[in-house]
């Protein structure tokens, strides 16, 4: 399969990210575990041979710095009308400018919290899903979105990430893919999720600050790490 598909994620500013981890790890760590799974996550997604690029919508400085350094692209947040619509709108302008410089090409919303991703599973997700005008890959749950492809090269991308978004996205119009995916099914807002990644075998961003933090017998699993290399230097 040749590079055709354009990958975007949203990542809100760190001030605000992963409060449901508060009671694992204190407020100035909980953007540093952003960081390090936003990096193992565009790590892998440039590092898969069908993926063509990746947009990172964001209105961090920090997360802009870290992902241009990691190859991926920068799109600056636009401004919503309502709190609960920031993921969608973001994702939609950063599909749109990307079609508007590529073409009609095949667009891919990932989530940007997947340490324990692996190339070798977007590869085959993506091969599951040709010839499908819109598919999804629904959460550890079943219940949340972690990725959704639109194939066709003209449909909008119409996320509907938020709460039971798989069924959402089900429900207009997209096939739900079952494959055996466990490191892209495994997004972390918990501090079980997180215990879950570990056991999974977290990227080398993740395990580092892991280590660093001292959470590897804390969290439940063994902060195995999934790929090799050094970590990426994490913006202060």
């Amino acid at each position: 399969m040749r590079s055709s598909v354009h990958a975007v994620i949203a990542v809100k500013s760190l001030g605000l990210a992963k409060s449901r981890l508060a009671d694992r790890l204190l407020p100035q760590d909980r953007p540093q575990l952003v960081l390090a799974m936003l990096a193992d996550t565009v790590t892998a997604a440039t590092s898969t041979p069908e993926i063509a690029s990746v947009t990172v919508v964001t209105p961090d400085q920090r997360v802009s710095q870290l992902v241009r350094g990691l190859g991926a692209r920068v799109h600056p947040e636009p401004p919503v009308s309502a709190p609960h619509t920031g993921l969608n709108t973001a994702l939609s302008a950063a599909a749109t400018t990307v079609r508007a410089v590529h073409g009609p090409v095949e667009l891919l919303a990932l989530q940007a919290d997947l340490p324990a991703l692996r190339p070798h599973e977007l590869s085959d997700m993506l091969r599951s899903a040709a010839g499908l005008r819109r598919a999804v890959v629904a959460d550890h749950t079943a219940t949340g979105t972690v990725a959704l492809l639109v194939g066709d090269g003209t449909s909008a991308l119409n996320p509907l990430f938020g709460t039971d978004s798989a069924r959402r996205h089900i429900d207009a119009g997209a096939m739900e893919l079952r494959g055996e995916w466990p490191g892209l099914r495994q997004d972390v807002d918990t501090a079980d999720d997180l215990a879950r990644a570990m056991e999974l075998g977290v990227g080398v961003n993740t395990g580092a600050l892991l280590r660093e933090l001292d959470m590897s017998h804390r969290g439940g699993g063994k902060s195995t790490v999934a790929r090799t290399g050094p970590p990426v230097r994490r913006p202060a």
